[in-house]
């Protein structure tokens, strides 16, 4: 009978316009929450089986979804480890629970912005107890992944295991400029020069170059010493000549030590290790010269670090999470990769502003920050809710209209089957 499927249409429809209802009440109450994704309905209508001469109403249904690809805008916030995603993606990341499992256990969650603290493990995590996740990055300097679509790879990012850092010394220059008057240098007087450096443990210690004439008088004579033990230990010697243009043309290797012509370097080792310092290129300038008539250090130092304290650590644009320390060497420790599905809107909602993978979003892949379709890593910002109040509220005002019109069609319905119940009396 058409009279009871209008009853139903609008039932129907008041559920409709319910549902929608609560999406703009969740909305409106999370228009401060950053990283919330605003949710909307999506109606769609109801057709019953049709006779030409009589018509009955189908009715509507309502599907609720998430914008989850609709971006908020950034704002600064001043703390550095507050990140947001500048574009497409999402940060990675787990529960608590999830950190002590092993990592093929691991829940993976996405979140599209969060004010990450360490808490008291060192672990950078929420208020709302989600805690970030990288790859680690190797001695080489480059992220050890373990694949780009499978999240066995990623850590939770621990800042302890940064606390304190010391880099060991592994390469000196030696750029120098050489008398080229032989009378500049009397025989048998030397040139000594000191070079700090550091071992594996930050301890600062230090070489001895000793430069003279060498016999022949027609170039020099390198003599490199250890003073780590307090008594100078030899340990590398070389010989350099220049043509007659006080170019380096030629370097002769002594005991311990070996030449790279190519990189213009010699190599020998220390106490702590294998050590390489750059002389030049021979027909190069950038190393020794020997030019008029005065000895003149120009570029001499080494690489390595003393011991040093974490002060603070900062993300970069490319997703890096770098220690900053009290020394002012910086060293990365993780890389954040930006997680991203084929469907953003098909991923399921879990709270605190994260969502899991589903079947309706795809699979999921971890970018590299700004490659691709995923955008770029920002420190400092969170991004505010995607929620605008003055479109909600005009959407409160036609869900309002449009409840009380369903609910006028069923108080209709009834008054009309009142009345053909009074037909029988």
């Amino acid at each position: 009978m058409t009279i009871t499927s209008s009853l139903n249409a609008s039932v129907s429809g008041l559920t409709a316009n319910a549902t929608r209802l609560a999406t703009i009440s969740n909305n409106i109450a999370n228009s401060g929450t950053y990283g919330y994704k605003r949710a909307d309905v999506d109606f769609s209508s109801l057709v019953v089986n049709q006779r030409p001469s009589l018509y009955s109403a189908g009715g509507v249904s309502a599907q609720s979804f998430r914008n989850v690809s609709d971006q908020g805008a950034l704002i600064g916030t001043g703390r550095s480890t507050d990140l947001a995603i500048n574009g497409g993606g999402m940060l990675p990341v787990t529960t608590r629970a999830g950190v002590d499992a092993p990592s093929t256990e691991r829940e993976f969650l996405m979140v599209p912005t969060g004010g990450f603290q360490p808490d008291e493990d060192g672990l950078l995590s929420t208020n709302s107890g989600l805690y970030l996740m990288g790859w680690p990055i190797g001695s080489d300097g480059e992220a050890i992944t373990g694949g780009r679509s499978s999240q066995t790879g990623l850590v939770p990012v621990d800042l302890n295991i940064g606390r304190f850092n010391a880099e060991r010394t592994t390469e000196f220059n030696l750029g120098i400029n050489l008398p080229a008057d032989p009378a500049a240098l009397a025989p048998g007087e030397t040139l000594d020069l000191p070079i700090e450096y550091f071992n594996g443990v930050g301890l600062s210690n230090g070489i001895d170059v000793t430069i003279g004439r060498n016999a022949a008088g027609t170039g020099w004579d390198f003599s490199i010493s250890d003073n780590s033990t307090g008594t100078p230990v030899p340990v590398a010697q070389f010989e350099a000549e220049f043509d007659e243009n006080g170019i380096l043309q030629s370097i002769t290797p002594g005991t311990g030590t070996s030449f790279d012509s190519v990189a213009g370097e010699i190599a020998f080792t220390l106490p702590s290790g294998s050590v390489t310092m750059f002389t030049g290129r021979i027909g190069g300038s950038e190393g020794l010269t020997q030019i008029g008539s005065s000895y003149q250090p120009f570029n001499i130092g080494s690489n390595g670090s003393p011991a040093g304290e974490l002060q603070t650590v900062e993300v970069g644009g490319d997703g890096r999470v770098q220690a900053i320390y009290n020394t002012g060497i910086r060293r990365d420790l993780y890389q954040i990769p930006v997680a991203d599905v084929s469907n953003p809107d098909g991923m399921t909602a879990v709270g605190n502003q994260a969502y899991r993978v589903s079947a309706e979003s795809g699979d999921v892949y971890l970018w590299d920050a700004g490659d691709g379709p995923a955008g770029d890593m920002a420190g400092y910002s969170l991004m505010e809710s995607n929620t605008d109040i003055a479109a909600e509220l005009t959407s409160l005002i036609e869900t309002q209209r449009a409840y009380s019109s369903n609910a006028k069609i069923v108080q209709t319905v009834d008054e009309m089957l009142q009345e053909t119940t009074n037909l029988k009396r």
